[in-house]
């Protein structure tokens, strides 16, 4: 360990900084919603200072005196035109205040380390000075790791130290206790940003009030598949969860970012093969978080997009469990996005619908006058095995023959394939190329733009 990234109190202590621009300035930025009181010496420019920094901190437009460093806790220096770095470093050892000069690490007492800062929590990245880039980029990996909520859990741990260090005398006793407050109920509470309820829920715990453990369930969208395209908060699920109920067009992926030791469940269907039924799928969900785990149903693409999100909520509700939605990218967006196709354009598609192929048996059927409006782009989910009946519906409530299509297949993973023709020959499109895996349908003007990119030769067929 060749540097010691050491944690300095700041309530009620003073921090320097001197100088003035693009190095200063981030200096500044660090400590100006921190308790600490600080002191910015621009020495004598007249320039602005940012608003954020000025509304907390104590402007001085000189150089700093001895009796102005007297007291401080850090002092910092930028060495641009003008500032006395090194005179001033001396007087600031002399009076015991560690230095910072910004960009000379060994001239400096101290390094400023790269920090994720969840109020209550800070972590700090140290290289020495060495490589400060690798620490930047160290952060941003912690960064997605750690909840925004996490600093929210620290400060009701302060706020109740005292508290339950006098109801539990035995050190092993109060160890327990957190290990239950800070890994349970209360947690979720305070990541979900409830601060009294995860306080109630302490506080329970601290007079024994346990009772049965409560579970909860989580409709989580993984998107379309591209493990890098799942939001930070689903990332953060998988991580903590104790059973995954995933679908097919879940990948693996998205799906080792999971616990090794948490239980999978793979409930996917296929076409005309539907080995676990919907409604065995809610007994689950019920069953596993009765247990109080942490039960994460994770779908293709957003729950809440033909994602059958509603349904399961509305199970896991009535059995009495909580229930928390995660959204997802969906698919229509991803893919069209990665074929670099906008389903919207000021030229070409005012409006945008996305609309199943699929209907529930005896279910009513979709407005096809509606999705063949002129000026507009639909987007059909599961729509290749309905090809020819989207053929015919949409050419038959006017939508023109030589509408441009384009079909993503497997978007964003690396077999995607994007194949480009008419909603005219829609139908023998599917059938040529052997559309057989996920597949978003696009139909609109927009996606003529796409195929003179990807494939300049089949233009005239838009002619």
């Amino acid at each position: 360990m060749r540097v010691f990234p050491a944690s300095i109190p700041l309530d009620g202590r003073t921090v320097i900084v001197v100088g003035s621009g693009p190095m200063a300035e981030p200096k500044a930025r660090l400590f100006a919603t921190s308790p600490a009181r600080l002191l910015w010496f621009t020495g004598k420019t007249d320039g602005p200072v940012p608003s954020d920094i000025a509304q907390y901190a104590k402007i001085e437009r000189r150089m700093p005196t001895r009796r102005d460093l007297r007291g401080a806790a850090l002092l910092f220096i930028a060495g641009s035109d003008g500032v006395p770095a090194e005179a001033l470093a001396r007087m600031a050892r002399r009076l015991g205040i560690p230095v910072n000069i910004v960009d000379s690490p060994a001239s400096s007492d101290f390094q400023t380390p790269a920090i994720v800062d969840r109020d209550g929590i800070v972590v700090s990245i140290a290289s020495g000075g060495a490589a400060p880039v690798l620490s930047v980029d160290i952060r941003a990996a912690i960064e997605q790791l750690l909840p925004a909520r996490i600093g929210l859990l620290a400060d009701l741990a302060r706020e109740l130290r005292g508290t339950v260090k006098a109801v539990l005398g035995r050190f092993g006793d109060r160890r327990a206790f957190w290990e239950r407050a800070l890994r349970g109920k209360a947690r979720d509470l305070a990541l979900a940003g409830d601060k009294s309820g995860a306080r109630r829920e302490m506080l329970r715990e601290l007079n024994g009030e346990r009772g049965e453990a409560a579970g909860i369930v989580h409709l989580v969208g993984a998107g379309p598949g591209d493990p890098d395209l799942l939001t930070l908060k689903a990332a953060r699920l998988l991580r903590e969860a104790d059973v995954i109920v995933h679908d097919r067009l879940v990948s693996e992926g998205v799906l080792n970012l999971s616990r090794r030791d948490a239980l999978r469940i793979d409930v996917g269907k296929t076409k005309g093969h539907h080995p676990v039924p919907q409604d065995t799928i809610g007994e689950i969900l019920v069953r596993e978080a009765r247990k109080g785990q942490r039960v994460v149903r994770i779908k293709g693409g957003d729950p809440f997009v033909f994602g059958r999100g509603g349904e399961e909520m509305d199970v896991v509700r009535a059995a009495g469990l909580a229930v928390e939605v995660t959204p997802g990218i969906t698919a229509a967006v991803a893919c069209a996005a990665s074929a670099g196709i906008p389903l919207t354009h000021r030229d070409h598609a005012q409006s945008v619908t996305f609309a199943s192929g699929v209907v529930k048996q005896g279910g009513p059927d979709a407005d096809y006058r509606a999705l063949s409006a002129p000026n507009s782009t639909t987007v059909f989910y599961m729509g290749v095995g309905a090809a020819p009946e989207i053929q015919r519906k949409m050419t038959e409530a006017g939508r023109s023959p030589s509408t441009p299509v384009a079909l993503i297949e497997n978007g964003t993973l690396d077999t995607e394939r994007r194949v480009f023709g008419t909603l005219g020959g829609l139908a023998a499109l599917v059938e040529r190329e052997g559309i057989a895996g996920p597949t978003i349908m696009i139909v609109g003007e927009t996606a003529a733009a796409a195929a003179s990119q990807a494939a300049p030769k089949t233009l005239e067929q838009f002619a």
